[in-house]
């Protein structure tokens, strides 16, 4: 099994949440992580399995103008982040916009505040519409993952995503095997 795992990170949760979600799919194949400065216009063809993630900017995916705020934050005096870097450059929501229509397997995650999700939104949503919109078949229902009022990852957050990728990696191995 091939898999792309490609992510958006501002202050390093997303990324880790991706690298995360990558060890648990190892076991079962080939994996690649990427932040989505890096991806360009690669064959998404190529992969089994494309998961896309990002984090929740004002109840969805972020634009220029949420990932500046961002790095307004981050460099405020008082401020316990720092930026990753190509932090301000397009993100998952320009880069899936640039993509041709497609077909495949996917799934989408992202990283929001330790909130219900009424009140917070999920990035998870629109990523996985533009992936529909674009031929993906969504194998599974998105994921957040969560982060405190200081953008740091909670606690077990990482080992959750390790277990949510080694279940997809399950699952999607065991539908493959599967006789339609």
């Amino acid at each position: 099994m091939r898999t792309l795992v490609v992510h958006e990170s501002m202050f390093g949760n997303t990324h880790r949440v991706a690298e995360a979600i990558a060890r648990g799919i190892a076991p079962f194949g080939e994996v690649t992580t990427l932040p989505v400065s890096q991806v360009g216009d690669a064959d998404l063809s190529g992969y089994d399995l494309v998961i896309v993630g990002g984090p929740t900017h004002v109840h969805g995916m972020s634009r220029e103008s949420t990932r500046r705020s961002a790095q307004e934050a981050a460099g405020q005096s008082d401020s316990t982040v720092t930026l990753e870097p190509n932090a301000a450059s397009e993100g998952i929501r320009e880069w899936l916009a640039s993509l041709p229509p497609t077909h495949g397997m996917a799934v989408a995650f992202d990283t929001r505040i330790d909130a219900p999700a009424l009140l917070t939104g999920r990035a998870s949503k629109g990523i996985g519409k533009k992936l529909r919109h674009l031929g993906f078949d969504l194998i599974a229902e998105s994921e957040s993952f969560l982060v405190d009022k200081e953008s740091c990852l909670e606690d077990g957050e990482e080992i959750r995503a390790e277990r949510w990728g080694h279940s997809l990696a399950q699952q999607w191995g065991h539908s493959r095997r599967q006789p339609r």
